[in-house]
């Protein structure tokens, strides 16, 4: 996650309205009730607290309907029921009311998988995500009008993009990455990346008009104001330059099949913005960047992880079947789905993965809000 809700944030009272037995909670249209998860009643996390979200991130509407609603099922943090809702201008989906800013540590815990992905997964499966890594960097660099001369990546992580464009030619003066994590930021900076460690919008440490290439993979659905990070990543790019933005869409068949709240991109509570094509091209659009294609990605771990949430959390679980979808342990069923998504994108049909590419134009004027 590379950005985070302002600290002025104001709390509001939890998510969810729980039964007094602790076992339903209303989804916030007050016609259907959901469970509250065995697992979340016997280990008792917290029930944090949350703001509320009025109005919608990308037109501004206020006028939204609920469209799903669950829990946290991947890392039980907390007891909180939550809702996804519909804006009924542009269809945008985003958490209403989310997380307060005061309780990020606690569902992004230590053991967060994003902390320790590479050591986590099957080496297996670590080399096929390159292979994969690789032919997206190289569908990207199809559509600069040149070699990339500077490069940033947006939640860099441990730098194996970073790596990967120096490479591709790109020094390591000239290679940035963001990054919320200090010690990571330490050890690229180190090396001679140039890193920084500060939400987009805060950051002062990246020339204007600069960057011949951003990307940003699986990190907009975590920002409590994409505008104003799409706004910030335009500032930085050169004329012509392109950003690379990815991210889940609710457009794909497994989003509609478990929708109502077992969807695996949902993330339960961490995504806190989900987008459409319609609504993530109007986005870059009103930011002064005209998106020149859309592919589709594999979306592997949301399909694993919208079977794992059904098994594991129905009425009579069947907690070890579960466990094969994971997709930390489940490599079968991870190469299965893989490949699946692989097969269907190549054929054009919308996979749960989107990425989408956007061209700042040579003397655009940028957005201003």
């Amino acid at each position: 996650m590379s950005t985070a809700p302002p600290p002025t944030a104001r709390a509001e009272p939890p998510s969810g309205t729980v039964a007094a037995h602790g076992t339903t909670a209303l989804n916030g249209d007050g016609r259907r009730t959901v469970a509250l998860p065995d697992e979340l009643r016997s280990a008792a996390p917290p029930e944090i607290a949350t703001e509320a979200v009025p109005r919608c991130p990308v037109c501004g509407g206020d006028a939204f309907d609920p469209h799903a609603v669950g829990f946290d099922y991947e890392l039980l943090t907390c007891r909180n029921v939550w809702r996804f809702v519909r804006c009924r201008a542009c269809g945008h989906l985003w958490l209403n009311p989310r997380p307060a800013i005061a309780t990020l540590p606690v569902i992004y815990p230590p053991h967060y998988y994003a902390y320790d992905y590479e050591a986590r997964i099957n080496p297996v499966a670590v080399r096929g995500k390159q292979i994969l890594d690789g032919l997206k960097l190289r569908s990207i660099l199809r559509h600069l009008p040149r070699p990339p001369r500077s490069y940033l990546d947006v939640g860099c992580g441990s730098g194996r993009f970073l790596k990967a464009m120096e490479r591709r030619g790109v020094p390591r003066s000239r290679n940035y990455g963001v990054e919320l994590d200090a010690d990571v930021v330490r050890r690229l900076r180190d090396s001679g990346y140039q890193a920084s460690c500060a939400r987009v919008e805060a950051c002062d440490e990246i020339p204007d008009n600069e960057i011949d290439l951003v990307t940003m993979f699986h990190v907009i659905e975590h920002v409590d104001d994409p505008g104003s990070v799409i706004r910030k990543l335009a500032q930085w790019l050169a004329p012509e330059g392109v950003l690379a933005i990815e991210t889940p869409n609710v457009e794909s068949w497994d989003a509609r099949l478990f929708g109502r709240g077992l969807w695996g991109g949902y993330h339960i509570p961490r995504h806190w913005n989900l987008f459409r094509p319609s609504t993530l091209s109007r986005l870059l659009a009103d930011n002064g960047l005209e998106v020149v294609r859309t592919r589709y990605q594999t979306g592997h771990s949301f399909w694993m992880y919208s079977f794992h949430h059904w098994l594991r959390f129905r009425a009579r679980p069947h907690r070890k079947l579960a466990s094969m979808f994971d997709p930390f342990r489940g490599l079968p069923l991870l190469v299965l789905f893989t490949a699946l998504d692989t097969a269907r994108a190549g054929l054009g049909f919308r996979t749960s993965s989107m990425l989408l590419l956007a061209r700042k134009q040579r003397g655009q004027p940028m957005a201003r809000r």
